[in-house]
């Protein structure tokens, strides 16, 4: 017991330098990704992870936004080069349907800036090893979140130009469209629209019910929002707001509950988000689960075999502390 309790103490010594870790047995580490990137929006695909695009310090040839696109296999623990996007993207909505993998929207590098909202829809041709543009959304959803329900691809909220200016940050505002996108036919539909315009927010399916929880407005910061909608009614209903306002976050399902990490605020000297929330749809309630070990902001979260992997994302508010960090939280 004295062994273990040096060692508890020692652990704790050693965190409150750099993070909390109050439940450091939860967590695994796995293989770092090839580079330190952020702002992404990973999927499973055929059993193995896929990240593309993002903003990374390790591509310095395109100011700093990747075009690389790399899988992760969970069995061998290994990152590879997989094909890399037609150019430099980041944000962009990976998606797995139908045996094909998409990519949606996004931001390129375009009118002097690297915030130019794309419409472009992407789907990787396995076979050919290219990307090829096989449709156009009818307005970029940058920053948006989507699943798939029903063999269709769902987008909701992000942000789009709200004039002819389009490649900085400030040029974009919020919106709460709805759109559906029908792969088999490369025809879109409206749905209803997302109760709050927000960008930034994380997305969950769980029981045929999308959660869209978090995320932030461009001019006033923060929400703790937290909105369903029912594929079976067609209808979106607001449920109990997350403990805390956190844009930037990620999250996955686990068994029948969400869970959430990360993200990031600007007020009072910025930071990250290093709770772990849990909520539990059956009772909407929301439960402190543990602290992040390394906590991250434009990360992403997805499950794989009842566990979630949490991939890369930055340590410090903004562009800095760019990560390369693969971690698996289980319960």
């Amino acid at each position: 017991m004295n062994l273990n309790r040096r060692k508890l103490l020692k652990l704790s010594s050693l965190s409150s330098l750099c993070f909390s870790i109050p439940s450091w047995a939860k967590w695994d580490v796995k293989a770092s990704l090839p580079i330190r990137v952020q702002e992404i929006y990973p999927t499973v695909h055929k059993g193995q992870i896929y990240v593309a695009g993002g903003l990374s310090p390790d591509t310095t040839e395109s100011s700093g936004v990747s075009d690389k696109v790399w899988r992760y296999r969970p069995d061998q623990d290994k990152w590879m080069e997989a094909v890399s996007l037609p150019e430099p993207r980041h944000h962009p909505h990976l998606i797995s349907t139908g045996e094909s993998l998409y990519a949606f929207s996004g931001f390129v590098i375009g009118n002097g800036g690297r915030w130019f909202a794309s419409r472009d829809v992407l789907m990787l041709d396995e076979k050919a090893k290219h990307w090829k543009k096989i449709a156009e959304m009818p307005f970029p959803m940058c920053e948006t979140v989507a699943t798939v329900i029903n063999q269709k691809v769902h987008l909701a909220g992000g942000r789009r130009p709200f004039s002819l200016n389009n490649g900085e940050w400030q040029h974009h505002d919020d919106i709460n469209e709805h759109l559906i996108f029908d792969p088999s036919t490369k025809e879109w539909a409206k749905g209803p629209p997302l109760p709050t315009a927000r960008n930034s927010a994380a997305g969950v399916l769980l029981n045929n019910r999308w959660h869209i929880v978090g995320g932030r407005t461009v001019r006033n910061g923060n929400l703790a929002v937290n909105e369903v909608y029912d594929a079976s009614t067609n209808q979106w209903s607001s449920l109990k707001p997350m403990p805390q306002t956190q844009g930037g976050l990620a999250a996955a399902a686990l068994g029948d509950s969400i869970v959430v990490f990360g993200g990031e605020y600007f007020d009072n000297g910025g930071g990250v988000y290093k709770e772990v929330w849990q909520y539990l749809p059956g009772t909407d309630e929301w439960k402190h689960l543990t602290d992040m070990p390394v906590p991250r902001h434009g990360l992403g979260a997805v499950t794989l075999a009842n566990e979630i992997y949490v991939v890369a994302g930055a340590t410090h508010a903004g562009a800095k502390g760019t990560s390369d960090r693969l971690s698996v939280y289980k319960l």
